[in-house]
């Protein structure tokens, strides 16, 4: 079996940054020395190769047109390459993830994304643990076929898949979490993977997607909120998908006026799409009479889906020119395993 191969692209944030020896200032460090800076890499027989985006960008500056850049380098580099690390500041991590998972179809290699809450050069850092264990994971094969073909956040001991996660804690090492849906892996002296919950691969050729359709807009409710803001949100020009994020099991107010502002929204082609605010458990439209009106007036169920993953896969699929029934049916559906129907 050949060497195994792997491209880390470090695209900015935190993992990416070590103090300067004379003024003790953060700067970037240079991933074209890994070997040199992380001598416990040349542990592993593996070829491993760098891409550091310029410039480096901080993650909450994540757009469209970074995921795009990302997805291409991948595509570039995808037939050189058995597995790619990306490298991501943590704020918007979960986005680009869940963005990448359905960008890349046909995905048959681990995408790795990880990160930090401390500079991998400061002494306390979670960023070598974290790198390391991500380049372990996106060079594991088992017949020559690798472990994880999809797209996954590794942090803090836990393989999760991408467009599962978000970002729950600003301050543990433990900053991500999957609310409905078991970790890929779990890490500790071993590396224990959940086979059952990864992706299978379909060994298709690599198809990627970078016509994105930024028309979309989070609403998110709370007791108190007014009319002037919900139709405000409604009246933005030009959009053309709308995140709704309700209480518990998809519920809502029944306030008429809130009913008739959807249902006009929705009669002038708005796809509202029903994400539940809380971080564990499902939309499950008509269970309770606060849901059941939201159902009738075309309001579309997310059923498990995170708010990152709603939002990227309604800009993707806007992106895919479908409207009406098709990306009513597309956002119900299970693309890339981001929702439990």
């Amino acid at each position: 079996m050949s060497q195994i191969a792997l491209l880390v692209i470090n695209t900015g944030g935190t993992i990416g940054m070590v103090a300067d020896k004379q003024t003790g200032a953060l700067k970037p460090f240079d991933f074209g020395n890994l070997y040199q800076m992380m001598p416990v890499l040349g542990n592993f027989d593996y070829a491993i190769d760098s891409y550091t985006f310029n410039p480096l960008i901080d993650s909450s500056n994540v757009t469209p047109a970074f995921w795009i850049e990302l997805a291409n380098v991948i595509s570039n580099n995808y037939e050189k390459y058995d597995g790619f690390v990306v490298l991501h500041g943590t704020d918007t991590m979960a986005y680009s993830a869940s963005m990448l998972s359905f960008m890349l179809e046909n995905l048959n290699k681990p995408v790795i994304f990880t990160g930090s809450q401390l500079p991998i050069g400061v002494v306390r850092s979670d960023g070598r643990d974290n790198f390391i264990t991500a380049v372990e994971i996106a060079a594991d094969r088992q017949f020559d076929t690798p472990k994880v073909p999809e797209v996954a956040i590794y942090f803090e001991n836990k393989l999760l898949r991408g467009n599962r996660t978000n970002k729950f804690n600003a301050e543990n090492f433990n900053a991500f979490l999957s609310g409905n849906y078991p970790p890929l892996a779990e890490v500790g002296v071993y590396i224990r993977y959940n086979t059952d919950s990864i992706l299978k691969p379909n060994f298709r050729n690599l198809k990627v997607h970078t016509a994105l359709n930024t028309s979309v807009a989070v609403l998110k409710l709370f007791p108190g909120i007014s009319q002037n803001i919900v139709n405000a949100v409604l009246a933005i020009d030009g959009l053309k998908g709308l995140i709704l994020e309700t209480y518990g099991a998809g519920n809502a107010p029944t306030d008429e006026w809130f009913v008739d502002s959807l249902r006009t929204a929705i009669e002038r082609g708005i796809t509202i799409y029903n994400v539940t605010q809380c971080k564990g458990g499902s939309v499950e439209m008509g269970k309770y009479e606060t849901s059941a009106m939201l159902e009738k007036i075309g309001v579309v169920g997310g059923f498990d889906i995170t708010t990152e993953s709603a939002v990227t896969k309604m800009m993707f699929l806007l992106g895919q020119n479908l409207t009406g029934h098709e990306l009513v049916i597309a956002l119900q559906t299970p693309l890339r395993g981001e929702l439990t129907v």
